[in-house]
């Protein structure tokens, strides 16, 4: 294995790009499998003969366990060392991938996705983190573009893929997909990427707040997928039960000794409310990804591959765009990007109401994924980057793990609840009629969702964390009084049980709860 001091690898170098082609196949196995099942989803229960809540549930038990348990993979990946559970999830990813693939009914591909979900949790945290602890600092922001905007890509393509392979040789081959790619990831990260750790965690890890996390979840997505059939005494209770699990989850991290999600992270500002951001636009990303394939099918008449092919210009767009966002990001700050990003993706869903039956690709389809994919170009190369550089570097897997933990449980919810507020429900997924009236509620809730997003970016974001170190001093982000040279507490540190409690203005509640 080639090794590397922490910090110190250049983008421009062999090993540099090889330690970024692995981060990129790594994730892409987890980025693509969380949109290449949607296409193949009318498939499947056809197939199965499987109810929407089945559908649902094929979608949501993956990112269950993904949302669930992605803080603990981060938090293992920085104390046992990231490459090192890094390779575990991609392994124990295609394992599960293989299970899928020959699930004999519903119950079974439901449980093997779970299963998937676990692995997904391991490998996903530790490819962005990696990059943050071995790269260069003045490289990291173009590498998280290139990344973001090869993720994106995956994520992108798998709608296209998948509907190739089921019109092709059938659903199941979408995850025997992941096997000779989890092949590459090992045999890349094993002979290019360093080990990487957080030298000061100790072997510990929060079982309990893990369970919890995965608890709270699962409750809170059985009542709002539940809710699609009526509000049931089962529905309560089981909402009951989440929030109850949910507020337990916060007790236990506020005082165990070493939690799986340190709350003082939230100390910060910046680090506070990009996750906000990340919360608001990956709900509405995930609702229109899921709802949209469904309805050029069902409503717009469509193959499984054009409406899979629908989604390229977004593919090409982050392509070829992601690494400038980077880089713009880093040169202008997050602010703009983050506010234009959002509203830009908003302005594409509602173009997506002129998507009906009888509806035109070139006419109302691609202009819409167009003005979408200009929107989720502009700001998801920025969005990842703030977060991570709003915290200190030791603690990049577990920043990674939150931000993609509120991006998956937020993709989760919004797959839940938004066939229920839309009110399709049973079988009515093949009636067309009812299809087209959800999808049109559910495209004004995502196109809300993001306009949220993008306005708690502008009243929230301030300074330049991306910009060289000298440059971001002279531009604080205000977490301090403006205008000092030296703030009282340092937003980006996380103090550990050994340095005691942090001290100065951000310590007060925000950063117990």
């Amino acid at each position: 294995m080639a090794t590397s001091e922490t910090g110190t690898l250049r983008l421009g170098t062999a090993q540099g790009r090889w330690v970024l082609l692995a981060t990129v196949l790594g994730s892409s196995m987890a980025m693509l499998d969380g949109t290449v099942v949607n296409v193949a989803l009318p498939r499947i229960g056809a197939d199965l003969g499987a109810s929407l809540a089945s559908l649902q549930w094929t979608l949501n038990a993956y990112l269950l366990t993904l949302a669930g348990l992605i803080l603990l993979g981060g938090a293992l990946g920085d104390r046992y060392g990231r490459r090192k559970v890094f390779l575990v999830g991609v392994v124990w990813f295609a394992a599960a991938s293989a299970a899928c693939a020959v699930a004999p009914d519903i119950r079974v591909l439901i449980a093997a996705r779970a299963v998937q979900g676990i692995g997904g949790a391991l490998l996903t945290p530790g490819s962005l983190a990696m990059l943050q602890a071995v790269f260069h600092p003045d490289d990291r922001s173009t590498a998280v573009g290139l990344w973001s905007g090869f993720g994106g890509v995956s994520a992108a393509v798998g709608p296209f893929l998948g509907g190739w392979l089921v019109d092709g040789p059938g659903w199941r081959w979408i995850f025997l997909l992941n096997l000779p790619l989890a092949v590459a990831v090992v045999a890349v990260t094993t002979r290019s990427v360093p080990e990487s750790r957080d030298k000061d965690a100790s072997g510990r890890f929060d079982v309990l707040g893990a369970a919890l996390a995965a608890f709270a979840l699962g409750a809170v997505t059985y009542a709002l997928t539940a809710a699609g059939e009526g509000l049931s005494p089962a529905v309560w209770v089981s909402g009951a039960i989440g929030l109850t699990a949910g507020a337990a989850f916060v007790a236990v991290e506020r005082r165990a000794p070493e939690p799986m999600l340190p709350l003082g992270l939230f100390s910060s500002r910046l680090f506070t409310a990009v996750n906000l951001v990340t919360l608001c636009v990956y709900a509405a990303f995930s609702g229109v990804f899921f709802l949209l394939v469904v309805q050029l099918q069902i409503v717009s008449g469509f193959s499984p591959l054009v409406s899979g092919f629908a989604l390229v210009p977004i593919t090409v767009l982050m392509l070829a765009l992601s690494a400038r966002a980077g880089r713009l990001g880093k040169r202008i700050g997050p602010r703009i990007p983050l506010t234009v990003g959002p509203m830009l993706c908003a302005a594409g869903v509602l173009l997506m109401l002129r998507i009906g039956p009888d509806s035109s690709y070139w006419a109302d389809v691609l202009p819409a994924v167009t003005v979408m994919g200009c929107g989720m170009t502009v700001l998801v190369a920025p969005l990842t980057a703030t977060v991570l550089a709003a915290v200190d570097v030791r603690h990049a897997g577990i920043a990674s793990g939150v931000n993609n933990a509120a991006a998956r449980a937020a993709g989760l919810l919004a797959v839940a609840a938004l066939p229920a507020l839309a009110g399709l429900s049973g079988d009515a997924y093949r009636v067309p009629a009812s299809v087209d009236s959800a999808f049109h509620t559910s495209m004004l809730i995502c196109a809300g969702l993001l306009v949220a997003g993008g306005l708690i970016a502008s009243a929230t974001v301030r300074g330049n964390v991306l910009a060289p170190e000298e440059q971001a001093v002279a531009e604080p982000n205000c977490d301090w009084p403006c205008g000092t040279t030296t703030p009282p507490f340092d937003p980006g540190h996380v103090p550990t049980t050994r340095e005691g409690p942090a001290t100065g203005p951000a310590a007060g509640p925000s950063a117990q709860s």
